[in-house]
């Protein structure tokens, strides 16, 4: 494989589910908390250098291959209070680890979509697909941090009318911050010891979570 299986894996036409989810950016609209592109960037930094953080460090190390996916597994839900998160972060592992089979089949897949059938963390099955693709474990971060503020600036367009060229601008203004966070993300995974993971936190998206999933109407799955 090539380095540029990045670019397919962090594509966001990658049938990974993504599309369905905000990632707590329709609960922080409706908040008022994310009103336009200045605060669509806050809200994307922060969710970046705390569970951004967080997922491209479980991602970076399950692309190493050291670990056993049910340990990777258990690291991520230490690190996802909300039963809310949890589910989600299932619900779009099971189709991420679809869209990845399919395009590169590996044991390493197979045996944690045995291991998994409800589906592991996300951030898990996307570390071993990016192993699968030959690609690194500084890659797998990157795919992991940029995926976690693409969601919600394509999400705030359709909640927000937001200016598409906006919601860009936003993004590219945050590669600095996607720089540091991938490259400690993997630099922590490349260290071995998966207790010494990042585990920072961000409560109010946990909250929010849980008050979104009870919504009776809502345009997105989370």
């Amino acid at each position: 494989m090539t380095r540029a299986a990045l670019l397919v894996l962090a594509d966001g036409r990658f049938p990974a589910g993504g599309h369905a989810h905000s990632a707590g950016a329709e609960a922080a609209v409706k908040a008022g908390r994310i009103t336009g592109a200045a605060s669509l960037a806050e809200f994307c930094r922060g969710r970046l250098h705390t569970v951004g953080l967080v997922g491209a460090a479980l991602a970076a190390a399950a692309c190493t291959g050291q670990h056993d996916p049910r340990d990777l597994d258990a690291a991520a839900d230490a690190r996802t209070p909300s039963p809310e998160l949890r589910r989600t972060a299932r619900k779009l592992g099971r189709q991420m680890m679809r869209a990845a089979r399919a395009t590169w089949p590996s044991p390493e897949l197979d045996a944690c979509a045995a291991a998994f059938p409800r589906g592991a963390h996300q951030p898990v099955v996307l570390g071993l697909a990016a192993r699968a693709a030959g690609l690194d474990p500084l890659d797998a971060a990157y795919a992991s941090a940029y995926e976690s503020v693409s969601g919600p600036a394509t999400a705030a367009v359709r909640l927000l009318s937001l200016d598409p060229f906006d919601a860009t601008g936003v993004l590219a203004h945050l590669t600095s911050d996607l720089d540091e966070v991938a490259q400690r993300a993997a630099a922590a995974a490349l260290a071995g010891d998966l207790d010494a993971l990042p585990a920072a936190s961000a409560p109010l998206l946990d909250i929010t979570a849980e008050d979104h999933a009870t919504w009776p109407v809502r345009l997105f799955a989370s």
